[in-house]
């Protein structure tokens, strides 16, 4: 039903205040468009996965070789052409929106650096920019934020969206139903309603129906990405794309006393520890090459790529060098959530960690076998064999190239490893106006989306595309919203 009262007004709403949030409501704001930006996190922690990313996003050197490339990323799951023709143009705009904002866009180095595929066609016109003189963790959204925050934008803060508001015959989306200091209020939207709020990384139960590999599998970034664009966009009637696509998983730690994972050094860090590790499943045995740089997640397989295969549970076993050699965490808030929003000081020594059970210790490997419930004799036969083939000086097994050392000098200590996902991809589908749209390929009047939500990206995907993404697509979903007629 039509709400007799609203609550408020106004032109535009966009629901998340992220990456695609500021480039939608700053681009409808600048076109005579009043906007409010509904937030579901508090003021501070908001940004979504923008804020705590490595802070760079994709600039496109050339229409043309972008588009190429992107059609190779989709590989065997392909999206419409007029897509990525749109996606490929916007991509070439990004810096020059940075700058007419005030921006600085930087390279990140040159030639471009951190290209995700370039065996592939089209790769080298793909650019990493960030904000500023110097590549500062953060400080990109600072500057992205700032373009809100000195405009006449409306935020309300913890105050998530929960479902759109539809005229029951004209199927126009006419406004929010939000949730804010406990109790509901009506949002109208004169013009239309803009699905910025990311993806669904810790929504357990999206989590079981859409990705495979993986039963559960935590955020390194927001942990306020639950998904709730999906069934918002659902219960209008759009349709859904990319669904099973994720940027994931990789391994890391998560504790109940955080809502998103901490990496661990050993694992996705380049430096030699002394002391040896490995990685077994819950049978006690290896799977994989624990120190395998994956492509946020794909590993090449038969001539394709899939995401990384992840037993769960899954445990770090090393030894009493490893442990004494340094922590074990990467305390600098270079990125994730816990590192540059929460902050955790891991201890120098790990003694911390002990002692809060996340590092569990036993004198032999058999006793620290019983305490992860796996099999001793397994655990056993799995470090021999390690040791044996480090004396011979190769993985024969796995083919692991760093971190060849003997797992041998007690004590020994077993961290609990989970899957850990940057992002997902999926959510509603959109057209190359940023339309929401039916599984008919209709466009859901006044609904629009940007960024991760319903992400152009199905199947392989180059670092800094999310954020490239989200300006680009926000820029678009901004521009046909504020051309709206005001509905009476």
């Amino acid at each position: 039903m039509i709400p007799q009262k609203w609550d408020e007004e106004t032109d535009v709403v966009v629901i998340g205040f992220g990456g695609a949030g500021v480039a939608t409501a700053v681009t409808a704001y600048d076109l005579g468009a009043k906007v409010t930006i509904l937030e579901k996190a508090p003021k501070g922690r908001h940004g979504g996965n923008t804020r705590v990313a490595a802070q760079g996003y994709l600039n496109s050197s050339s229409a043309e070789e972008a588009a190429t490339y992107l059609r190779a990323l989709c590989g065997p799951y392909p999206v419409p052409e007029e897509m990525i023709t749109t996606w490929a143009h916007e991509m070439c705009l990004n810096n020059e929106w940075l700058a007419s904002l005030g921006g600085d866009p930087q390279e990140h180095q040159h030639p471009p650096a951190g290209i995700e595929f370039p065996e592939l066609p089209g790769a080298f016109s793909s650019h990493k920019f960030h904000d500023g003189p110097k590549l500062g963790y953060g400080l990109t959204w600072d500057r992205f934020e700032s373009f809100v925050l000195e405009r006449d934008i409306a935020v309300h803060y913890e105050s998530p969206a929960r479902e759109l508001i539809q005229h029951p015959e004209t199927k126009e989306i006419l406004g929010v139903r939000a949730e804010k200091d406990g109790r509901f209020f009506l949002l109208k939207a004169r013009r239309g309603v803009v699905l910025t709020c990311g993806g669904f990384e810790n929504n357990q139960a999206l989590i079981r129906t859409y990705l495979t590999g993986v039963p559960y599998c935590y955020p390194s970034g927001s942990p306020y990405n639950e998904g709730d664009g999906i069934p918002m966009a659902q219960a209008v009637g759009a349709d859904l794309w990319h669904m099973n696509n994720f940027a994931g998983p990789s391994m890391a730690l998560k504790v109940p006393e955080f809502p998103a994972t901490l990496s661990m050094q050993p694992l996705h860090f380049s430096k030699e520890f002394p002391g040896g590790m490995i990685v077994v499943g819950p049978d006690g045995r290896r799977f994989g090459d624990e120190k395998f740089k994956t492509r946020h997640g794909k590993v090449p397989a038969n001539g394709t790529w899939r995401a990384l295969q992840v037993p769960c549970p899954m445990y770090m076993i090393f030894d009493h060098p490893l442990m004494q050699a340094g922590p074990l965490y990467n305390k600098e808030p270079n990125r994730g959530w816990t590192a540059m929003m929460d902050r955790y000081d891991w201890s120098d020594d790990n003694s911390a960690e002990l002692a809060r059970g996340w590092i569990k210790r036993a004198d032999t490997l058999e006793d620290l076998a019983a305490i992860i419930g796996v099999d001793p004799a397994a655990l056993r036969e799995t470090v021999d064999r390690w040791n044996e083939q480090v004396g011979k000086g190769a993985d024969s097994d796995h083919g692991r190239k760093l971190m060849l050392n003997r797992l041998s000098e007690a004590p020994f200590y077993a961290v609990e490893l989970s899957p850990s996902m940057i992002n997902t991809q999926g959510g509603p589908r959109r057209n190359e106006r940023a339309e929401v749209l039916r599984p008919d390929g209709r466009p859901i009047p006044r609904l629009y989306s940007a960024g991760e939500l319903g992400s152009i990206y199905s199947y392989l995907y180059q670092g800094t595309g999310n954020i490239g993404e989200c300006l680009g697509f926000g820029r678009i979903a901004g521009r046909n919203v504020a051309a709206e007629e005001e509905w009476t």
